[in-house]
């Protein structure tokens, strides 16, 4: 009788376990989106404090998508760049426009793309989407404002660099520069999970370790050492796997406030990389000096 009893215990216990973990893969599952992406916010109230204009993207697949375009009094002499935001947040978030700001004073043009399902935009963002998002303002640069390819430079900050890669291994672009950059969202998935078959599941895997090697132009890698969100290991993994030439800079402020906290080293070493790649001139460079 012990011994049914023990045994029923047993099964009722083994029991709880398995359906305990097939729900967590379930929520994993299901929740996924809104764990990656944490879209759906409005855009931001925040504006640039000098002239934009907001356009509407043309796409062949006939979706809207809008971006803001930053240009500077001359565009046709100027390099374009093409800003690709990271999660929870919009292209009109305060620490996307301290970017502009300071990335504009350097004397480039600049274009920051929203993604489908940020902003009031409908849609459900996915890796595919992100990335086809981000080629629609890299066609407009090209075909609408015949921006030559040595005259783009790609930037990608937090979940906007694994678009910025996919992006930058598929077209050619002058210089890629990547903020707080993961080698691998799944990979980074799995080690917050270990217990859970994450790399089964996840159907937005961002694997920029796969597709960095293909990429022919210049690198700049912007990292912080305090970043709990991607882990600085993983932008050194992605940096080991980039093909030459390629720069490292370790910057203090953690994953967000980097641009802000450390502003001097992190667009100074922007700037640096810009200047020796020939993407800014001695005007460009006195601009930003100026603005500081």
């Amino acid at each position: 009788m012990r011994w049914l009893t023990l045994r029923r215990a047993i099964f009722v216990l083994v029991g709880v376990c398995v359906l305990s973990y097939l729900g967590a893969i379930l929520y994993l599952v299901t929740q996924e989106t809104r764990l990656v992406f944490q879209a759906g916010r409005p855009l931001a109230e925040s504006r640039p404090s000098f002239p934009y204009e907001q356009i509407d993207l043309p796409r062949p697949d006939r979706a809207r998508q809008f971006a803001w375009v930053m240009k500077q009094s001359d565009p046709d002499s100027s390099p374009w760049l093409l800003f690709l935001h990271g999660n929870a947040s919009t292209i009109a978030s305060r620490m996307n426009i301290l970017h502009y700001t300071e990335l504009r004073a350097f004397g480039l043009n600049v274009i920051a793309p929203e993604y489908r399902g940020y902003a009031g935009l409908d849609g459900v963002p996915s890796e595919s989407s992100l990335i086809a998002d981000a080629t629609a303002a890299y066609e407009f640069m090209r075909s609408r404002a015949h921006v030559p390819a040595n005259r783009i430079v790609i930037y990608g900050w937090s979940l906007g660099s694994a678009a910025a890669v996919t992006l930058a291994s598929k077209v050619p672009e002058a210089a890629v520069i990547l903020e707080g950059a993961p080698a691998s969202v799944v990979a980074i998935g799995q080690q917050r999970y270990p217990l859970l078959p994450v790399r089964l599941i996840m159907r937005n895997p961002f694997e920029s370790i796969r597709r960095i090697g293909m990429i022919k132009a210049p690198l700049l890698f912007l990292h912080s050492p305090e970043d709990t969100v991607i882990p600085i290991l993983e932008g050194r993994r992605l940096y080991d796997a980039a093909p030459e030439p390629k720069t490292f800079v370790e910057v203090r402020g953690g994953h967000i406030y980097a641009s802000e906290v450390d502003r001097r080293t992190f667009f100074d070493a922007i700037r640096s990389f810009l200047a020796t790649n020939h993407l800014l001139g001695d005007r460009s460079t006195a601009t930003a000096a100026r603005s500081r």
